[in-house]
């Protein structure tokens, strides 16, 4: 871990990243690819000390509210989050000012400011959103090592259901060959219909593979399933964006149990979604 200063904190379209890198181990992650800037160790966290303070200036002098996201980049809630409390900070000045939220984690730590999010969804909105790969629990300890599990992130769900937060589920990204399966998207399905997932983001259900994070990705293919990057170069070359063998068919599945349940699905209606504000006053008036 290092801290940096930063010059900003928000981009053009109101998304921040407290941290740099990431602890959780994901064997696909695309934020090692180069063309973000990732040419130190991926595991050494920066830190941006400043990020509490740039953020309060920022809201104070915007003219407008809106929703506030971050995690797309680094996952918010690493093991190093409970120690300096820098995405609680954030949060807490996100609250103050009266603006809306939009949280994306693979970790159950999230729970420990559920008082925050609520505060902020009662206020404006706020959408939890988890990533969900895998239904079976030992290929997700494989693929995601260093973070709790799916049926963990589910429960978790389940918390803010009880809350009345709105949820988005990332099931994405699909790994040919390992987690595309029929079995794998149903059993995760079953998982958003209980807990009322408002959205569900898919992607074509495919993965990236960039410089950076192609050559780790094939390392741990290497290391956990023996004989598969052979199968994967001979079907994809140098690609970057790569589906699976069955991504209609998934797709098919899942868009067909949005529509029966009544869950947002498609990227740019889940994402109009996740960015539309909307303060007390106003739900109040659709009352």
């Amino acid at each position: 871990m290092r801290n940096i200063t930063a010059k900003t904190i928000l981009s053009n379209n109101n998304t921040m990243n407290v941290y740099r890198g990431c602890t959780h181990g994901c064997i696909y992650c695309d934020s090692r690819s180069e063309c973000y800037g990732m040419t130190y160790e991926f595991e050494n966290i920066q830190v941006k000390a400043n990020a509490p303070e740039l953020l309060d200036a920022a809201l104070a002098k915007k003219k407008s509210k809106c929703v506030i996201s971050t995690g797309a980049m680094t996952d918010p809630y690493m093991p190093l989050e409970k120690e300096i409390g820098m995405t609680r900070k954030c949060l807490e000045i996100i609250a103050k000012h009266g603006f809306g939220a939009a949280v994306l984690t693979k970790s159950d730590l999230i729970l420990r400011d559920i008082d925050l999010l609520k505060k902020i969804n009662d206020e404006a909105v706020c959408h939890v959103q988890m990533t969900m790969t895998t239904f079976d629990e030992e290929l997700c300890k494989k693929l995601e090592p260093y973070v709790c599990t799916t049926e963990r992130r589910y429960e978790v769900l389940k918390e803010m259901q009880k809350e009345d937060i709105p949820t988005v589920v990332w099931l994405t990204p699909t790994l040919p060959f390992i987690n595309d399966t029929e079995e794998n998207v149903k059993g995760i399905l079953d998982y958003c219909i209980d807990a009322g997932v408002k959205g569900i983001l898919t992607f074509g259900s495919g993965m990236t593979l960039r410089r950076g994070n192609r050559e780790y990705y094939y390392k741990k293919l290497d290391e956990l399933f023996p004989g598969l990057k052979k199968k994967y170069m001979h079907a994809y070359g140098m690609s970057y964006g790569i589906k699976s063998p069955n991504s209609k068919k998934l797709e098919s599945i899942v868009k067909a149990a949005c529509k029966e349940n009544g869950i947002v699905f498609g990227t740019s209606k889940v994402f109009e979604m996740l960015s539309t504000f909307k303060s007390r006053e106003q739900q109040l008036s659709l009352w």
